[in-house]
């Protein structure tokens, strides 16, 4: 089993919100109108804008636009799937020749990296010296892996794109990807209306290449919510392996699972993601209970709110990572049901806090079920790591001399109404109040007077 997990890489996922995009074509522009900002837009001062994407290198967007004079700001909007809105930068303005001017921006690749099969749009916008704003139409170019030549296969639901092995290789691949849609689809009870685009790439090298520098060495594959997007590296003599039909489900529910939860204000951890993607894919394997007893015998067992986010980068601790999330949600699954599980993620769809979600579902918070499920594995209370409460210090001297309230005496701060004598000390008659504060008081008014003499010594200098 650790040999299919190594293949599976037990995978990066990247989620965010849900964007339809094109199956893989050349990467040319297209012209579409989208909402702007709160300015209309005068298209009559623009002609039709291009945008040219290279592989690897850079995408390119370029407009003219008729104008006598030199504007005063130029800026392009610029929209990437999952954003909250367009990222905006301002661009140089060239001066006008011939009563038009050319609007350029380049995207340099080589400065950051761009998942394939990702829409990026833009569009211009133009604030004159007197202050009114003209926004050109929007253009968008699908920036796209064109090393390979692309076969393609179409389902109900999953786009399979491919480039070594047969024709059989690319109906497999389909056909595991179409069920695992349909069947975590039907288990959390969400339709999958728009298409997912699933890259099979036959190299590593090019594999590494496609999803960027910082890809971990041990990936084999990589969901991507935001353009609806699987990759995997899944060789042409590979595609009848065991560990197949285990990468292509586990990657799908991934997505699946992104589409049940879906909202702007919070993601589930990453261990019940991850959890439930490896319990529907794989189960809970044998080799992934020896991780747990292991990490139990050892005490090295990480709680759930430790894998709430990123998994550690070792590679012992990442797959054990793996290991806790998929018990965690059988032993939900065994304590509570299946329908209990799929109450708990449909929740999260309406932005509900990890507490929330669970006392509803299950009835008990995230830390009291980390607790029971520590203890149906054997494991005890975690060990507390990182800053811990200071220890309450010693009372200075005479802060225990009580304060008197007419005939009541109250405690100074940090003692208790038992604590120290009830009576005043010698020093106090009466209602009068200790002599420390009455000292303190006193400079305080002293030191009062003094400045305020001081100064008029000063005016009378410079006067």
């Amino acid at each position: 089993m650790r040999s299919v997990r190594l293949a599976i890489a037990i995978l990066v996922l990247v989620v965010a919100g849900t964007t339809a995009v094109a199956a893989p074509s050349p990467a040319a522009a297209t012209s579409a109108p989208v909402a702007g900002p709160a300015v209309a837009t005068q298209a009559a001062s623009f002609d039709p804008p291009t945008a040219t994407a290279r592989f690897g290198a850079s995408i390119a967007f370029e407009q003219r636009f008729r104008a006598t004079a030199q504007p005063a700001r130029v800026e392009i909007l610029l929209e990437f799937p999952g954003a909250l809105g367009p990222h905006v930068v301002e661009v140089p303005s060239p001066v006008p020749v011939g009563g038009a001017l050319t609007l350029r921006h380049v995207l340099n690749l080589g400065e950051g990296h761009i998942l394939p099969n990702t829409m990026v749009g833009a569009r211009w916008r133009v604030t004159a010296r007197d202050g009114s704003i003209e926004l050109g139409p929007r253009v968008a170019v699908l920036y796209a892996d064109t090393r390979f030549t692309w076969r393609t296969r179409t389902g109900d639901r999953v786009h399979v794109h491919w480039y070594g092995g047969s024709d059989a290789f690319g109906a497999r691949a389909l056909d595991i990807g179409e069920r695992a849609v349909a069947e975590t689809g039907t288990l959390l009870g969400v339709a999958e209306s728009d298409p997912i685009d699933f890259f099979i790439y036959a190299e590593q090298a090019a594999f590494y290449d496609a999803l960027g520098p910082g890809t971990r060495e041990n990936v084999g594959g990589q969901a991507n919510a935001e353009i609806r997007t699987l990759f995997a590296l899944i060789g042409p003599d590979s595609i009848n392996d065991p560990w197949v039909g285990i990468v292509i489900p586990h990657e799908l529910t991934h997505l699946v699972f992104d589409t049940a939860v879906a909202n702007p204000y919070h993601f589930p951890p990453r261990w019940l993601n991850e959890g439930l993607a490896v319990y529907l894919s794989a189960g809970y394997a044998a080799a992934d209970r020896r991780e747990v007893t292991d990490a139990v015998r050892r005490n090295a067992l990480t709680p759930l709110d430790g894998l709430g986010g990123q998994f550690p980068t070792t590679r012992d601790e990442f797959f054990l990572a793996y290991a806790e999330s998929v018990s965690a949600v059988d032993f939900l699954v065994a304590t509570y049901g299946r329908d209990a599980l799929i109450t708990l993620i449909r929740s999260y769809a309406a932005g509900t806090t990890d507490d929330e979600a669970f006392l509803a579902a299950l009835g008990v918070d995230v830390a009291a079920f980390d607790a029971a499920w520590r203890s149906s594995v054997g494991a005890g209370a975690p060990a507390v790591y990182g800053p811990q409460p200071a220890p309450a210090g010693p009372v200075p001297p005479g802060w225990d001399v009580p304060v008197i309230v007419g005939d009541v005496a109250s405690p100074r701060p940090g003692t208790s109404p038992g604590d120290g004598p009830t009576s005043p000390p010698d020093s106090v008659a009466g209602d009068a109040l200790p002599l420390i504060p009455l000292i303190g008081t006193a400079a305080a008014v002293a030191a009062v007077l003094g400045f305020v003499g001081w100064r008029a010594r000063q005016r009378r200098l410079h006067s």
